[in-house]
């Protein structure tokens, strides 16, 4: 996985602009972005597996802002992180990557 596929991919996340949806459910956000995050990670694994680690990561990192922009409570990026990082611990079938076992840290 080349540099510029990296790069389009995070282009791609960002053009979600997770943390502007924060009427939106983890759940809704799941079913709205899972197909393409199993897409890209179906296709760049094929070769090389931890190439792609970084981007899934990423995209935590967006859920994070996400989680800071709806729960006020949580606005604190650890607190933010923690939050995600127990949800994934409940969940892990939730999001594409977390399956594959890139999960939000908790703790």
């Amino acid at each position: 996985m080349g540099e510029k596929a990296k790069k389009a991919i995070r282009k791609k996340v960002r053009g979600w602009k997770l943390q502007l949806k924060p009427d939106k459910d983890l759940r809704d956000i799941a079913n709205m972005f899972n197909k393409q995050i199993q897409g890209w990670i179906n296709y760049y694994t094929h070769f090389y597996k931890s190439e792609i680690y970084d981007t899934l990561r990423y995209i935590n990192v967006c859920l994070v802002k996400w989680v800071r922009r709806k729960f006020k409570k949580r606005r604190a990026r650890r607190r933010a992180e923690h939050w995600l990082g127990e949800v994934a611990k409940r969940d892990r079938n939730l999001f594409a990557h977390w399956k594959f076992g890139i999960l939000p840290s908790a703790g």
